[in-house]
């Protein structure tokens, strides 16, 4: 059995069918959080932790015994930094899906991947390549073609807010990735805990910001536990161990098919009207994600 589960380990699909169905989930989140529009975004985002939480424990293993063995000094960085990221990350998203048009709003955040390649080359080479800074350039040119006509008409609005929100929400997805690639922090068998303390963090900043509210209707429930089970469950744990394959690069590359995704499931539900923009700025978007990723 030992020789077989790590024969499994090994396996080279094994990386890429874990990113692939992180990428999916996570394309679905801008159509899931629409069904729960009756909640407000922190609201949600506290459910949808917390649904996380619960649905990944039985799927994580071992966190308390090792939780010894992570490296001096990095245990608070771990428990409490990590989860800020994931708070950020998830209450910024769905917050800028409140203030600005949900698939414009998506296609910003997952942006994330770009920010992640920029960090991680410079980390590893100290600098960042011609091929990376221009493919940049050109995702996040894709970007600025959706906020162009916020630019032409002027003033801050509260479609500017949610394009900033997006942004937040793609540097904590960027730093995430980042974090999982750590040694020693095994973020995936303490998951659970994560999660757990993310949605305390995203509650108390709901009651502070949100106050009380009704309890919501079963729709907005059943969307907030499939928001919950999906990308903020099966898929952190299937990032989790995408980022730490040998060939984590390569699979990340996976990823910068989710605002193709994300925007091509707005349009075929019907929330979100076809725009020239959309499929325009989604190319550029993935164009530049793979010049930046060779």
């Amino acid at each position: 059995m030992q020789l077989h589960a790590s024969r499994l380990i090994r396996s080279p699909w094994l990386g890429g069918s874990a990113a692939a169905l992180a990428v999916v989930l996570w394309a679905l989140v801008p159509l899931l959080v629409t069904g729960a529009g009756e909640l407000p975004p922190l609201r949600l985002a506290t459910l949808a932790l917390l649904a996380g939480a619960l649905g990944t424990l039985p799927m994580a293993r071992g966190g308390k015994r090792r939780d010894a063995r992570l490296p001096k000094g990095h245990g608070v960085m771990v428990h409490a930094g990590v989860p800020l990221l994931m708070a950020g990350a998830v209450g910024a998203c769905f917050a800028s899906f409140s203030l600005a048009p949900p698939a414009e709003a998506a296609l910003i955040t997952y942006t994330w991947p770009v920010l992640f390649l920029l960090a991680s080359r410079w980390r590893v080479l100290g600098r960042l390549p011609l091929a990376t800074l221009g493919g940049a350039l050109l995702a996040f040119s894709g970007a600025a073609l959706l906020v162009a006509p916020e630019v032409l008409a002027g003033g801050f609005s509260g479609a500017w807010g949610g394009y900033g929100l997006a942004l937040v929400a793609a540097l904590c997805w960027a730093l995430y990735s980042l974090a999982c690639q750590v040694p020693g922090w095994r973020l995936g068998e303490r998951m659970p805990h994560l999660l757990l303390v993310a949605s305390v963090m995203t509650g108390v900043a709901s009651l502070v910001l949100e106050g009380v509210s009704e309890l919501p209707s079963p729709p907005a429930l059943l969307a907030t536990a499939a928001l919950g089970l999906g990308p903020y469950g099966i898929a952190m744990l299937a990032w989790d161990r995408a980022m730490r394959d040998p060939q984590a690069r390569r699979v990340g590359n996976l990823a910068h098919a989710v605002p193709v995704l994300a925007t091509l499931f707005l349009v075929l539900a019907g929330v979100t009207s076809p725009d020239w923009r959309l499929p325009v700025a989604a190319v550029l978007v993935l164009a530049g994600s793979m010049t930046a990723s060779r």
